[in-house]
């Protein structure tokens, strides 16, 4: 039997690796270590304490099956703890009893504090809210450059390339959220960082009334002590020139020291106004990342989350019909699921795609869209690259015939068109041929996953 521990984690992180999302593997298994395996004690080094809460309660059942089925029957877990985390040398496993010894001041034997002695900072309120965090921040084609980079960040703060990270999209598309949950991971992760989540208008405030108390200097000085800095909605800085000036010092302040700045806008740098081309350039140091309006797909995944978090039972149809309707951002989306569950309980009705279109209806301009034969068999000679032509011929080649039968399937599903039409429309073939067609493409959706995957694209291509 295989005793290498290195090698037996890297099994096991495959099965692992195909059981969870990659952000959720990245995130918690791939820093994990494995350290030594004997007398059926596998042992796993981990960043932090909060690492073996956080994956003993979320996947502790996985862990199970897959050093039982890698490893051996029975097989326990043990974890150490890294307790230098700059150099990652030493570890310990913590003990609950015992308690740190405060760090004695820089101090000889006569009591003399040194002038160059850096006091204990207080603990301050991160202003974050717990609720938006990764865990509900569901990852799509839309945001998953700026949450890979957030998670990156949380692991690491002020020690990636994504400083600063600049995070830029329309109003409801999920900034904040993403703002709050680099915050949140980095507190779990590194709870000795002092991460301050502040919005603009906040900021501006606050610098307001150091001016007025004459108190700018300490205005500067909190500032310039925080570890990972978050400010939403920077575009709110522009034509306020003191803030501005103030907001300059501290930025490079904190990113000549190492420390993470990240923020939100709902404009490029490049196009914003009303700010300082010297900030402007700053911002641009780092990454820019666009979170878009969310696709279908990520759309539907938010309310299936929405639906699972709050144990609802929602039909699949009323799912898709909002998703499929409610497209601009993920405000609007949580909203109309409100909307619903609400009219339901007070009316006593029935959740159904017609209570849906009512309650969609008042948040957007809700129109049907119709499919016809041409327009599928359009769609599906532009997915797989041939000319309408092609499908119409009698040719055999396989990628022809495929198309073929997969447009002839999808104008059945989606269209109220006989089969004689649909046959007739695809190539001149009979009702006979487009049965055959649709069969062979319900049988081979049921075996061939990615075949599966390239129709229902094409199909929600065509609903969307």
């Amino acid at each position: 039997m295989l005793n290498n521990p290195e090698q037996l984690w890297n099994r096991c992180l495959s099965v692992i690796k195909d059981n969870i999302s990659e952000a959720s593997y990245n995130t918690w298994f791939a820093p994990i270590v494995a350290l030594k395996y004997e007398n059926n004690v596998f042992v796993l080094q981990v960043p932090s304490q909060f690492f073996v809460e956080y994956i003993e309660e979320k996947y502790i059942d996985l862990l199970r099956v897959t050093l039982y089925r890698v490893v051996a029957p029975g097989t326990r877990l043990e974890y150490r703890v890294l307790i230098d985390k700059t150099s990652g040398k030493g570890t310990q496993i913590p003990s609950l009893n015992e308690q740190p010894k405060p760090k004695q001041a820089n101090s000889n034997a006569s009591g003399y504090i040194s002038p160059y002695h850096k006091p204990q900072l207080p603990e301050i309120d991160p202003q974050l809210n717990p609720s938006y965090n990764f865990n509900n921040l569901i990852e799509g084609n839309s945001n998953k450059l700026a949450r890979t980079a957030g998670v990156s960040i949380a692991n690491e703060p002020g020690k990636t390339i994504f400083n600063p990270l600049f995070v830029y999209g329309q109003s409801g598309v999920g900034k904040t959220h993403l703002a709050n949950a680099i915050g949140v991971m980095t507190k779990q992760l590194h709870p000795e960082k002092r991460v301050l989540y502040v919005s603009a208008n906040t900021f501006q405030i606050q610098y307001t009334d150091a001016v007025r108390s004459n108190s700018v200097n300490d205005f500067l000085n909190f500032y310039q002590t925080i570890d990972v800095l978050i400010v939403d909605d920077i575009q709110e800085f522009a034509g306020k020139t003191g803030t501005q000036n103030t907001f300059f010092h501290i930025f490079n302040h904190l990113h000549q020291t190492g420390k993470q700045l990240v923020l939100t806008s709902d404009r490029s740098p490049i196009v914003m106004v009303g700010l300082e081309q010297r900030l402007l350039t700053r911002f641009k140091w780092g990454l820019s990342a666009e979170i878009e309006k969310p696709d279908f797909q990520l759309r539907k995944s938010i309310l299936e989350s929405k639906i699972y978090r709050d144990g609802l039972e929602i039909p699949a149809e009323v799912v898709d019909f909002i998703a499929e309707h409610v497209v601009d951002n993920v405000r609007d989306l949580e909203g109309t699921l409100v909307s619903l569950l609400a009219h339901s309980t007070l009316a006593n009705m029935p959740i159904d795609v017609e209570l849906a279109e009512k309650v969609v209806s008042r948040i957007v301009t809700v129109t049907k869209k119709v499919n016809t034969v041409e327009k599928i068999r359009d769609a599906v000679c532009e997915y797989f690259s041939l000319s309408v032509d092609a499908i119409s011929t009698k040719s055999r080649k396989r990628e022809v015939v495929q198309a073929r039968q997969i447009a002839m399937y999808l104008s059945k599903q989606l269209t109220k068109n006989s089969l004689s039409s649909i046959g007739f429309a695809i190539g001149q073939r009979d009702h006979a041929t487009v049965l055959h067609a649709c069969k062979i493409v319900t049988d081979l959706m049921d075996i061939d996953k990615n075949f599966r995957s390239s129709v229902q694209e094409i199909e929600q291509k065509l609903k969307h």
